[in-house]
């Protein structure tokens, strides 16, 4: 689609690519805050925003950022509003300040301008909760699955099924682990690769340490990353697993074990709400799984009505006439 009215203006200003000293680029200065995961996501809604701006693909890094004004940054978020969901409106939204507001700290513009143009309302939206919740039924299927692989990648695997659905943990999450981070006494997995730099400690219990052990017998104690590639064959090679592959490793199993597709993020989100169904309160499910807010963590709480019925029991409130 054109650029509406309130972009016209853009026209009259002139964007030529400029030669900026990347060390005062305010894209690159942004984008190197970030870590390797967010980068990526920025760099694709910084990529989006200087295609509009320029009516074609552009580097956001030849933009002049500081050239601008309030009228330009709404335009940019009304045409995202019709363009993309909200959730991935406001995470470019997101990304636009982000620069803006290095451009300021570069000396650029003043605080007055950097206010002035990055006051704008987010798109308004719902958020529905994507992916779905694994059953017991299936998780034992997968569990099985792996236990009939004589290979090491069926205990291998095990223990990833462990570290995802037991743990809660997030993939870039597990194959950032070494051996160092595991404590074999209690379990203990120290999460230091996290989202947001947020360290914090979990821990595997029953069956889920028992299939860490398994692996550990298996892969030896020599220090290095927890979990290890594997060839065809079995051959152990020490090198760490990337987040791909363990997409490519439950794929695998999924589809030998007969179960329904998943991502990796729904043993994730199994494992919040098997947590809050059980009873574990909101803030200590937040801590395990390593959110910032209990409010993103409430959105695992898929508990039904008849939870909440059984919720509204807990209050008393007295009834006329009784004197207790």
């Amino acid at each position: 689609m054109e650029l509406p009215a309130l972009l016209n203006t853009m026209e009259a200003v002139e964007m030529r690519h400029p030669s900026v000293d990347p060390s005062r680029n305010p894209v690159v200065i942004y984008l190197a805050s970030l870590g390797p995961g967010s980068r990526r996501t920025m760099t694709h809604g910084l990529r989006v925003v200087a295609q509009i701006l320029m009516k074609t693909v552009t580097d956001p890094t030849t933009i002049p950022w500081w050239k601008l004004q309030y009228q330009h940054v709404q335009g940019i978020r009304t045409i995202l509003a019709e363009r993309y969901a909200h959730t991935t409106a406001n995470k470019i939204l997101s990304a636009l300040r982000g620069v803006l507001r290095e451009t300021w700290r570069l000396g650029y513009i003043d605080g007055e301008k950097f206010h002035r143009i990055t006051d704008i309302k987010a798109v308004p939206g719902e958020t529905v909760m994507a992916g779905r919740k694994l059953e017991q039924g299936e998780l034992l299927a997968l569990v099985n699955n792996c236990a009939g692989d004589p290979s090491p990648a069926g205990v291998r695997d095990a223990a990833i099924l462990a570290l995802l659905y037991a743990a809660g943990l997030r993939r870039s999450e597990v194959v950032a682990l070494d051996l160092a981070d595991y404590d074999t006494d209690t379990g203990g997995l120290k999460i230091l690769a996290s989202k947001g730099n947020k360290a914090r400690t979990v821990y595997l219990g029953n069956g889920a340490k028992a299939a860490m052990t398994g692996w550990i017998d298996v892969r030896g104690d020599e220090a290095g990353p927890l979990l290890y590639r594997i060839r065809k064959g079995g051959k152990i090679v020490a090198m760490r697993l990337t987040d791909q592959a363990i997409w490519v490793i439950l794929e695998k199993r999924l589809s030998q074990a007969r179960v329904k597709p998943f991502t990796p993020h729904d043993l994730r989100r199994t494992f919040a709400g098997e947590m809050l169904d059980a009873g574990v309160d909101l803030v200590t499910v937040q801590h395990l799984m390593g959110h910032a807010s209990p409010v993103t963590t409430s959105r695992y709480d898929r508990r039904d009505e008849k939870t909440k019925m059984e919720a509204a029991t807990k209050i008393h409130f007295p009834i006329a006439g009784t004197t207790h």
